[in-house]
């Protein structure tokens, strides 16, 4: 019998009332979950300390899903706090390239020669 499934914490609604100055969604949909994020700066003093926890995380590219579950914070939380970071030039956002045309795309035959070659090696 499979144990009963323990509710999602998703954190003290007041308190990510208060993370998100009261916004309960980002302004665009920059971020999807596999986007990367970089920060452009340090962290100055004064800031929110989730905006200093983001821009941390993210000294190497760090997608948006591995932010919010390093933070322990609902995504639209995180993208709303990307967001800012966003307009204040304190982080980039690389968007993942989108799959290019079939034509773009090697031929089934030429891969079957390369992996027959691999393993003549």
């Amino acid at each position: 019998m499979t144990p009963p499934r323990r509710p999602v914490d998703i954190g003290d609604p007041d308190r990510l009332y208060t993370v998100t100055g009261g916004r309960s969604r980002a302004d665009d949909d920059s971020f999807d979950l596999v986007t990367l994020v970089v920060s452009e700066c340090e962290p100055t003093a004064g800031m929110q300390s989730e905006h200093v926890r983001i821009l941390e995380l993210c000294r190497h590219p760090t997608a948006v899903v591995e932010i919010a579950a390093e933070m322990k914070l609902p995504i639209t939380v995180v993208r709303i706090l990307l967001g800012d970071l966003l307009a204040m030039s304190r982080i980039t956002a690389r968007h993942p390239r989108a799959a290019g045309s079939a034509a773009s795309i090697p031929d089934s035959a030429l891969l079957k020669e390369v992996l027959h070659g691999l393993r003549n090696i």
